[in-house]
């Protein structure tokens, strides 16, 4: 039997054929890329995210306490009211088209409101949230909402509500003050939890606001729907569907 030899050489040893390897640099290249891409991916699925489905705020105030308290983190469901519609009892946020909040200077160097400008960009931080307010909604357009009755408490079209939810003094009527409005097409009333700490719908109605103290749903960015940190105090936010059963559906 004849050995297949090289022939070049005239040996009977096999030859040996190097796979070019690719060199150090060009793999960190390659690894730089890719981790750029996917860096890049995360930013815009996390914009995505942030523009049309869910954002990130922070509570500044105690006007919804105890249910929401001073810097807890939420979520807010972008959702409603695009393509769910708003009901009674919900938690929303809204932008403050009104004026109701007040003036405060922004005493953050440029460095960090830059900083802050891009991780809100991608919902990590919330730098519009002292821009924005959250209230629960009680009346819906076309509602008749009054108060008090006999008992103190709040009703929407001639149903009275027993509200779990309120921060009110032992003994103290549903909200600071009587009132008796009917609720515009396209606006909400909407009230604090923390019902004599609140600047909302009835403390601008009674301040004698134009816009009667009611807010245009335009101005809904949507519905908060979990408290998302500190961790100690994760929950879902409930809209207490059956303090409002029974009030009958006035919307237009």
């Amino acid at each position: 039997m004849t050995d297949i030899t090289d022939a070049a050489s005239g040996g009977t040893d096999d030859v040996d054929v190097e796979t070019p390897k690719p060199s150090r640099q060009k793999s960190l290249k390659l690894f730089i890329r890719d981790v750029i891409i996917i860096l890049l991916a995360a930013i815009l699925i996390s914009f995505l995210v942030k523009t049309f489905l869910v954002r990130s705020f922070y509570i500044p105030s105690a006007s919804m306490e105890s249910t929401l308290l001073v810097n807890d983190r939420i979520i807010v469901n972008e959702l409603e009211p695009e393509l769910i519609p708003i009901s009674r009892g919900d938690i929303v946020v809204f932008e403050d088209s009104l004026g109701w909040l007040p003036v405060e200077e922004d005493t953050r160097n440029p460095v960090e409101k830059a900083v802050d400008t891009v991780l809100g960009v991608i919902g990590l931080t919330a730098p519009d949230s002292k821009d924005h307010l959250i209230k629960r909604v009680i009346g819906l357009p076309g509602d008749h909402v009054t108060c008090c009755d006999d008992f103190g408490k709040i009703s929407v079209n001639g149903v009275p509500l027993d509200e779990p939810y309120i921060t009110v003094a032992a003994g103290a009527d549903a909200a600071p003050s009587t009132f008796d409005v009917t609720v515009p097409k396209g606006h909400l009333w909407v009230m604090g939890d923390n019902r004599y700490n609140s600047g909302d719908s009835l403390f601008h109605n009674k301040q004698g606001d134009e816009s009667g103290g009611f807010v245009s749903t335009d101005d809904v960015v949507g519905r908060a729907v979990v408290i998302s940190w500190p961790i100690t105090r994760w929950t879902w936010l409930d809209n207490y569907e059956s303090t409002f059963r029974g009030v009958d559906d006035s919307s237009d």
